[in-house]
């Protein structure tokens, strides 16, 4: 199917650390690359977990 790429790529969030710009990007299943800010180039980046929603 031609829509198999989308389940192997997810939205994901980050911070750098340096100037604290948030930004997400689609991530690859298993991709663990180095990523840079898109703000300051920093590569002082900090993936963001999902807080699980309130009331759980």
């Amino acid at each position: 199917p031609e829509n198999f790429a989308m389940a192997t790529t997810k939205l994901e969030t980050f911070r750098c650390m340096m100037c604290g710009h948030e930004y997400t990007e689609q991530v690859e299943k298993g991709e663990d690359k180095e990523r840079s800010c898109p703000k300051c180039r920093s590569n002082s980046i900090r993936h963001l977990k999902k807080k699980p929603p309130a009331g759980g």
